[in-house]
């Protein structure tokens, strides 16, 4: 079991991850991320929500990505997201398809 120190220096690097990717670098799309890492923001929040439904703390989707964008989801489409293009998403085929095999 992880130590108290050990937690914390965890929860710290978290918060600096959610802040490079919620207010340094929201020119980064979550499909980029998703093509190029096979995670995105949302998958960080919906890990939060499961963290939180498994210790009993009732979390839907929503709330979880509000917590963690620090807006609504509708918030930071408007503010940050741009469509993606026809190779951003036939990249995002391939990505989603290697990343169920490995599941």
């Amino acid at each position: 079991m992880p130590s108290p120190t050990e937690i914390e220096l965890q929860a710290a690097a978290f918060r600096r991850l959610q802040q490079h990717l919620i207010q340094d670098r929201t020119d980064v799309q979550n499909i980029d991320m998703m093509n190029l890492a096979g995670f995105c923001r949302n998958c960080l929040s919906r890990w939060y929500q499961e963290a939180a439904n498994e210790r009993g703390i009732d979390m839907d989707k929503e709330a979880a990505r509000e917590i963690f964008y620090g807006m609504t989801m509708q918030d930071w489409k408007t503010n940050y997201q741009t469509d993606a293009s026809s190779q951003q998403q036939a990249d995002f085929k391939t990505a989603f398809a290697e990343n169920v095999k490995k599941d």
